[in-house]
């Protein structure tokens, strides 16, 4: 089994991990293109390019599925990249988790880019999935890209900035890029009221990494033997893994025990 993965960066860690979790025997692709970051201020047009060329190197490597780890590049070229690679190769997306933080009565935060707060897209979720529930969205410029360059400082600046916008009394918090599910602890920590319990965080990465099992009628098997096979791919070319993505958990579990990236 081979598994594909594709971001503008290193968000799609998350996903990645998720997929080693249930699927410890499947060959991983990791594709993205961090020299175009970020995407959120493209054009849709300018996304659907970067996000094709992404797949499309992914896709050289035969895997069975292509997981779109990326809330833009899932706004934006989702039909683009499933008219291109279906039905040979299944293409999943990824959806802020509305749905299921909505689920817990809320009130409810949304923590995302500046361009997908406030979004037709957005709030199209928020009124399909959580119209009864009080919610706010939260912008969190340069969170994106400080946890792409693993910059501490910067990750903790930015956020400080969005926890301030959230309202103290939030139960639940949709992670809505996939860049923030590296640092989820350190939101929350941000956010949660002491002496209160703890906040629910929502991100999409075990979601997606089940539907992709499910789109090629695969089950989870985490006893499974390790396959420890990683393939990167940087800007179409195949290289080692940032090392800024060994700066996070999810990284350093990809790599735990492989010696090498592919």
């Amino acid at each position: 089994m081979k598994i594909a993965l594709m971001d503008s960066g290193i968000g799609l860690l998350a996903a990645a991990a998720a997929v080693r979790r249930l699927r410890p025997d499947a060959a991983l692709v990791l594709s993205s293109d961090p020299d175009s970051m970020p995407w959120g201020p493209r054009t849709p047009d300018d996304v659907t390019a970067h996000a094709l060329a992404c797949a499309k190197a992914a896709a050289a490597h035969r895997p069975d599925a292509l997981i779109v780890a990326c809330n833009t590049a899932s706004v934006h070229a989702l039909p683009a990249l499933r008219a291109e690679l279906e039905p040979a190769l299944p293409v999943i997306g990824t959806v802020p988790a509305i749905k299921p933080a909505a689920a817990t009565g809320g009130p409810v935060a949304i923590w995302a880019t500046p361009a997908t707060t406030g979004s037709p897209y957005q709030r199209g979720l928020i009124k399909d999935f959580a119209d009864e529930v009080v919610t706010t969205e939260v912008p969190c410029p340069g969170l994106a890209d400080a946890v792409q360059r693993a910059d501490e400082q910067a990750i903790d600046d930015a956020i400080a900035a969005a926890a301030a916008l959230t309202p103290r009394d939030v139960r639940a918090l949709v992670l809505g890029c996939t860049h923030y599910e590296l640092v989820a602890e350190r939101i929350r920590a941000a956010v949660q009221p002491p002496q209160l319990p703890p906040i629910a965080l929502h991100g999409s990465a075990g979601a997606v990494a089940a539907q992709a099992l499910r789109r090629i009628g695969a089950q989870p098997a985490p006893a499974a033997d390790p396959a420890d096979r990683l393939t990167v791919i940087l800007g179409g070319q195949e290289a080692a893994l940032p090392a800024a993505a060994l700066a996070y958990a999810e990284g350093r579990a990809l790599t735990a025990g492989s010696p090498a990236n592919r």
